[in-house]
């Protein structure tokens, strides 16, 4: 379970004057990304950043848990992305928020969740592995966060149920998501077809119908009665 890198890159950070949607537009024009830097007790500071370097770090093994070092005009920093905005198109940057970090105080991350090896459900009783939970949440110092949670599946039969308390994990971390929830279970090919949509479109149809088929014969017993009279 390798850790997230901690401060082996180097993010420049330039001063920019906080301002309207186009001047955003300038920023990125020169060939930059608008950025929001916040955290540490400090007031929120905004800044230009390369995009090739941000992209890097969202890109890399560690994603957005990558932990950098922020220059700015001396004001250095170990920092992580927190949130960051894509055009929709091209899928360039247009936002990105930083966040100061201490390095002896535990954050709150998500980190996925990796399935390794060929479940026994698969490999021996035609089953099919279904991830259910992709990512978990974790608390830990920044040193120690985890590029993955990797488990191995091997042993998982039809059945049975790889939770959250079955993954592995050191005693620096804390899982902060619910211990009984279902990480991965084995399925089968009927099962699938039944919770398909294609099974829930025509169970639902089918639902819809009794509706009416109520409704009409219900209004041919009135008929009958008004017939009586």
């Amino acid at each position: 379970m390798a850790t997230a890198a901690t401060g082996s890159i180097t993010v420049q950070a330039k001063p920019r004057q906080p301002g309207t949607k186009n001047a955003a537009r300038r920023v990125r024009k020169a060939g930059m990304v608008p950025a929001t830097v916040y955290g540490a007790g400090k007031a929120p500071v905004s800044v230009s950043l390369d995009p090739k370097q941000i992209a890097q770090i969202l890109h890399s093994k560690s994603g957005h848990n990558t932990i950098f070092e922020l220059q700015m005009d001396g004001d250095n920093a170990m920092a992580m992305i927190v949130d960051w905005q894509n055009e929709p198109i091209k899928g360039a940057l247009l936002h990105v928020d930083v966040k100061r970090i201490a390095m002896d105080k535990k954050l709150t991350v998500n980190v996925p969740i990796v399935l390794v090896g060929e479940a026994f459900g698969v490999k021996t009783e035609g089953g099919i592995l279904e991830q259910v939970l992709r990512e978990i949440e974790i608390e830990c110092l920044p040193s120690d966060i985890p590029d993955t949670i990797e488990v191995n599946v091997s042993e998982l039969r039809s059945g049975q149920n790889l939770r959250v308390k079955d993954l592995p994990h050191s005693g620096n971390i804390d899982f902060l998501t619910e211990e009984d929830e279902v990480v991965a279970h084995i399925v089968h090919v009927k099962e699938v077809a039944e919770t398909s949509p294609e099974a829930a479109g025509a169970e639902a149809a089918a639902g819809a119908a009794e509706p009416e088929v109520i409704k009409k014969g219900k209004q041919e017993t009135e008929e009958e009665g008004e017939k009586k009279k």
